[in-house]
């Protein structure tokens, strides 16, 4: 029967009430938001930092005159890219966060949400997006073997 009030009236699911509690909650909610990106970002980083090292480690070590052929010399550099490319795929993933920061700054929510009109840019997501360019700019250099 509530759904179809709902229905009927065109109202949200809920009422925001302009409380202290809602205000924090809140908060709270868009601080969490902005940890997981930040979660995100620096598992992200990881994986792409060890992806592009292993790489590196392999093609050194494969140089040196004292070191034996390896069975399989086209290995690691396929490991560096499975890598690389997770990292990749990992903020791209952590870049939802725009929409979900759109909900939280949308009308329903801005008796609580603030003075501003609009969402508040973040660093992380700025940080987010210009990582993903560094991660496919090093994913394309172990591809085609640029030096």
């Amino acid at each position: 029967m509530a759904s179809e009030q709902h229905a009927e009236t065109g109202t949200e699911r809920f009422t925001v009430r302009a409380t202290a509690d809602s205000n924090f909650a809140w908060l709270r909610t868009r601080l969490a938001l902005e940890n997981t990106l930040m979660a995100w970002v620096r598992t992200a980083i990881s994986l792409i930092g060890f992806g592009f090292a292993v790489v590196e480690i392999f093609n050194r070590l494969a140089a040196m005159p004292a070191v034996a052929p390896v069975a399989w010399p086209e290995a690691p550099r396929y490991m560096g890219l499975a890598l690389i490319s997770a990292g990749v795929l990992g903020l791209l993933i952590s870049c939802w966060h725009i929409w979900v920061s759109r909900y939280l700054w949308s009308p329903q929510f801005g008796p609580i949400a603030g003075l501003r009109d609009g969402p508040i840019g973040t660093p992380s997501l700025v940080i987010a997006i210009a990582l993903t360019v560094i991660g496919l700019l090093a994913f394309f250099a172990v591809l085609f073997r640029v030096t």
